[in-house]
């Protein structure tokens, strides 16, 4: 046996991620290569999708089904990046507070089955391995997110993701 480091796992301890909650995603591409954006587009927001490469588009149409294949998912909010998309899940019970769903959905399976959904259509992976989670504990928080979300692509040179292309 080699001595390998040991992977750090990056999902909180004991967080049923399959409870109702909200959720702040961060998924980056494989080197965080930018390719969904089109060459030389601006920092306006791509939502216009005018910015968006045919990756890019093929992106934010897999965000738009979410819902459509997890309906106790609801996107919130999302952008996508020239290297990275950001999701804003809301994870929700009916209003006979029973799961929508038998067994809930889990918030990695979603986030793994739109990862496999968008390299099915593109034809191979763009993404890196993983990605980040933040649980979202009070509307103050969530709200802060989801502005964060709307500015991200004005403020795109001085992400913390940024690479000049």
């Amino acid at each position: 046996m080699t001595n390998q480091p040991k992977r750090k796992p990056n999902r909180l301890a004991q967080y049923d991620y399959s409870s109702p909650g909200a959720f702040f995603i961060t998924i980056c591409t494989k080197n965080k290569k930018c390719i969904f954006w089109k060459v030389g587009a601006s920092s306006a927001r791509p939502g216009s999708t005018t910015n968006l490469s045919k990756i890019g588009l093929t992106v934010k149409k897999k965000i738009a089904e979410i819902p459509i294949f997890y309906r106790d998912i609801k996107v919130e909010n999302s952008v996508v990046m020239p290297n990275h998309v950001h999701l804003l899940l809301t994870h929700y019970y009916d209003d006979s507070r029973r799961a929508m769903l038998a067994p809930t959905t889990n918030i990695s399976t979603v986030i793994q089955q739109f990862k496999g959904a968008v390299t099915k259509e593109v034809g191979f992976s763009v993404w890196q391995k993983s990605f980040h989670d933040r649980i979202i504990r009070n509307e103050k928080e969530f709200i802060k997110l989801y502005e964060y979300i709307e500015n991200n692509p004005y403020i795109w040179e001085g992400d913390s993701l940024y690479i000049k292309t």
